[in-house]
């Protein structure tokens, strides 16, 4: 097993190889060992638990655990990456689908289901190569703060990204929402289509956070603040909580993430499940 994370993970700048213990794969969120330091994969098929919708099966392990032992920082290896060999091999939803299914989402808007509706299609590649080379050559075209590459051997993912859903330091909860994306550079001036969606967003994980917070404790910190990164620029609101829940009952509350399914969130998970 290997595992790798960029530094928004601990809070240091670089990139780090985590010494892992025995792999452990939990049922439910209550059976996460609350008295380990670990790295914690969640499905997103756990959205039909926790939202309580029955939601199409898939073969990955709905919840992995890894204990870490010890974290060390790596070297990027910027003059020894061999380009990945990626070739696209199909799409769960082609460009004519695709539209077809953002038609449909707009009549659930129409009626008044949902407001919002996050709307993807996945890309299907073949693969020849290292992985964790792959992992590199990503994340020095676009370094992020949340990024990690994880090989259990016969399943490995690489991902990368600059929102924090989540992050709880003491009884502190703090979240930051992404919807709004635009070139990078200058300050780009956002459409009211884009911070309507921010505010949605924003207002979902105050919701959200509110069901596992202290009475009065949660408060929006940013509204549409602007980052630039190395490819794009993104605008992201952020909001505290203060909290004496553990890390279970929190998830409940608040998985999947908002700015991944659309609002209302039960009813987005549904219209996504459908389409």
């Amino acid at each position: 097993m290997n595992l790798l994370l960029s530094g928004g993970w601990i809070g240091r700048e670089g990139i780090f190889r985590a010494e892992v213990g025995e792999l452990i794969l939990p049922e439910r969120l209550e059976d996460i060992p609350a008295d380990t330091t670990s790295f914690v994969l969640l499905s997103y098929s756990l959205a039909g638990k926790t939202l309580g919708v029955d939601l199409k099966r898939d073969a990955l392990p709905p919840i992995v655990v890894l204990p870490i032992r010890d974290i060390k920082q790596v070297s990027l290896p910027v003059n020894a990456i061999a380009q990945p060999d990626l070739k696209p091999v199909g799409m769960t939803l082609g460009e004519e689908e695709f539209k077809e299914a953002v038609a449909k989402v707009k009549g659930f808007i129409e009626r008044g289901d949902v407001y919002q509706i996050n709307l993807t299609s996945r890309i299907d590649f073949c693969f020849e190569g290292d992985p964790e080379e792959l992992f590199y050559s990503f994340y020095l075209k676009q370094p992020v703060p949340y990024a990690f590459y994880l090989d259990l051997g016969d399943l490995f993912v690489i991902s990368g990204s600059m929102e924090l859903f989540l992050q709880k330091r003491g009884g502190k909860l703090v979240s930051r929402p992404i919807k709004g994306t635009g070139s990078p550079g200058d300050n780009p001036s956002f459409s009211s289509k884009e911070r309507a969606e921010n505010l949605m967003i924003t207002d979902m994980m105050r919701n959200d956070i509110g069901r596992v917070a202290l009475p009065g404790s949660v408060k929006v910190r940013e509204l549409f603040a602007v980052r630039t990164y190395e490819t794009l620029s993104q605008m992201h609101s952020e909001v505290e909580g203060e909290t004496r829940k553990e890390f279970g009952e929190i998830m409940r509350a608040t998985f999947p993430p908002a700015s991944v399914t659309g609002a209302p969130k039960r009813r987005a998970v549904e219209i996504i499940d459908l389409l």
